[in-house]
């Protein structure tokens, strides 16, 4: 709560009058010197107690400053600056009057009173105010929702983003767990090719036909479905050769049937 206002006035006890005169002496002072101090100002205070006991303070010494200020006083050239405290300047007051005046009429108008004086103008004028007044007021409410619609739809992107790269992670762990099922060997399984070759190579053919190997090799390959073998991608030769030792196992066949009969 801050200090009530203190009536100026003498203070009828001499002994609070002392103190007081001491204490507001020293602060005059005071801000006398930190004025020429800031302010780069050429100051002088002259102060005489009513017992008649002189008190004061100068900047630049008080005969010079003295001396100046009469120099100044019988100029005429230099304007006079005085400040009284006691007549302010009612020029100023009358206009701060009449500012307050208009302001509080255009407050009573703005709330539909005090309108019967109005031309049609005056009337449009205050219109449009209320209309712009109203729409300041409907911006203001629309800019905050909008900005908590993007702050949500950015939470939501951000939940998103996260949820991703949570599933992303989880993938990548199956995948890993996949491949540690299945591990890698360092020795191929042979094509039909390669192993056809070896043993056609290595093992001895009686009477042109196939080695008992090779013949059941080939015998497993024929009960293969027809959409397989062809996938498998058989060379040209290799396919004419299985056909003949096909035409030579029914031929060896056919012969044994009629040597029985």
């Amino acid at each position: 709560m801050g200090r009530g206002k203190i009536e100026i006035k003498k203070i009828e006890n001499a002994n609070s009058r002392q103190v007081t005169f001491s204490k507001r002496r020293a602060g005059l002072l005071k801000k006398a010197q930190e004025l020429a101090i800031l302010c780069d100002a050429e100051v002088a205070v002259i102060v005489f107690s009513n017992t008649g006991k002189l008190f004061e303070f100068s900047s630049s010494g008080m005969k010079r400053t003295l001396s100046r200020y009469s120099k100044l006083l019988n100029s005429p050239e230099q304007p006079k600056i005085e400040y009284n405290a006691e007549k302010p300047d009612l020029r100023e007051v009358d206009v701060l009057k009449e500012e307050i005046s208009k302001l509080q009429v255009k407050q009573l108008r703005l709330s539909g009173k005090d309108l019967a004086g109005l031309s049609l103008k005056e009337l449009q004028q205050l219109e449009n105010q209320l209309n712009e007044g109203i729409a300041m007021r409907e911006r203001e409410k629309v800019l905050p929702l909008q900005e908590r619609l993007l702050m949500e739809q950015l939470e939501q992107s951000r939940v998103q983003e996260q949820r991703a790269m949570l599933e992303n992670e989880a993938l990548r762990r199956q995948i890993d767990e996949l491949r540690g099922l299945f591990p890698s060997t360092d020795h191929s399984v042979p094509t039909y090719l390669e192993y056809y070759a070896t043993e056609r190579k290595n093992s001895p053919t009686d009477n042109g036909s196939a080695s008992p190997p090779v013949a059941h090799y080939i015998c497993s390959i024929e009960k293969v479905d027809s959409d397989t073998t062809l996938h498998l991608g058989l060379p040209t030769g290799t396919y004419r050769k299985r056909k003949a030792l096909e035409g030579e196992s029914h031929s060896n066949d056919s012969d044994s049937r009629l040597s029985l009969l």
